[in-house]
């Protein structure tokens, strides 16, 4: 028979290194929003994964509901995915760029915290290394005064909101890292569409919610927010597109490694457009987190390298 081609060597961390980007431009455009609460930026967001979700679930003919034992799973996946996405979102609003960014990629060491307690994962002293690294990375961060004394340096407006943002992003973390446990949990028995739409509809319906409870739905007022809140969701949506097609085409290691260019973008883009330069404690925050990620990363793919191995043999 024909042989298949050949997968273009390095694409899928091309793939990576863009969906990266896209992240950190869209993350960006939301601190340049002036009038629009967080909640309402998630709701527009989960009608653009809504609108290009949709036209997938009726080719594949996935349904809308998913396999009734899988269901309760879906509900918990999309209730914990959006909430992830909603503190984010005011997280980037309330504190520095990089440092809600880096708060983010302590994901992968509270996954395996997760799945060793859930899934009855293996969970080894390296990972306990990580962790450690990972809480002390957002310890430097957060600076608390009972540690780094009460003036502290380096951060947007006081430091209630800087520690209310922390809290968020940190939660955000834990939410996001209890949506992929449950994903494996699931596993492949459910499509992925199927997932991202219970988690568009859930989050759209809660976003809405939260809005009239809180009173803070309106249209914003000018011409320039407007724009950012299409380009936000293009750009989400384009971001989420090219890093399920670099873990398609390549491991999962190799991509959890380079999207560490998460923070790399976030610090240049702090710098250059919001005049925002980072302390050195941000700066040694963000070295652990990286190592901490990075770190869970390649063990994690040593792991199944050397099962594939195993299983060959």
């Amino acid at each position: 028979g024909t042989k298949k081609k050949a997968t273009c060597p390095g694409l899928g961390l091309f793939y990576t290194i863009l969906s990266a980007f896209l992240f950190s431009v869209a993350s960006l455009f939301l601190k340049k929003i002036e009038d629009v609460h967080s909640v309402e930026v998630s709701a527009f967001r989960c009608v653009f994964q809504m609108a290009f979700v949709l036209p997938g679930l009726i080719y594949y003919k996935t349904g809308f509901l998913g396999p009734k034992g899988k269901r309760i799973f879906l509900l918990f996946r999309g209730f914990l995915g959006s909430t992830a996405m909603v503190l984010l979102y005011y997280a980037y609003q309330v504190m520095p760029l990089a440092d809600a960014t880096v708060i983010t990629f302590t994901s992968p060491v509270f996954t395996s915290l997760l799945a060793w307690i859930f899934l009855k994962e293996k969970y080894s002293i390296w990972d306990l290394l990580f962790t450690l690294f990972a809480i002390t990375g957002v310890i430097l961060i957060a600076r608390p005064p009972f540690l780094f004394g009460s003036h502290v340096t380096g951060i947007e407006g006081n430091y209630t909101d800087h520690l209310k943002g922390t809290i968020a992003a940190i939660t955000s973390t834990l939410s996001a890292a209890s949506t992929i446990v449950i994903l494996r949990k699931v596993g492949k028995s459910v499509h992925y569409f199927l997932s991202i739409w219970y988690y568009a509809v859930i989050g759209l319906i809660g976003c809405v919610i939260a809005l009239f409870a809180l009173n803070e739905w309106r249209l914003p007022h000018c011409g320039k927010d407007r724009v950012l809140l299409i380009l936000i969701g293009l750009l989400g949506l384009g971001g989420q597109i090219f890093l399920t097609k670099a873990l398609q085409i390549e491991k999962a290691g190799p991509v959890s490694i380079m999207r560490t260019m998460d923070v790399v973008f976030a610090f240049i883009l702090q710098i250059l457009f919001l005049n925002h330069l980072p302390t050195w404690w941000t700066v040694g925050g963000a070295l652990c987190v990286v190592a901490s990620s990075s770190g869970t990363a390649i063990r994690k793919w040593r792991q199944s390298v050397r099962k594939a191995k195993q299983s060959e043999i």
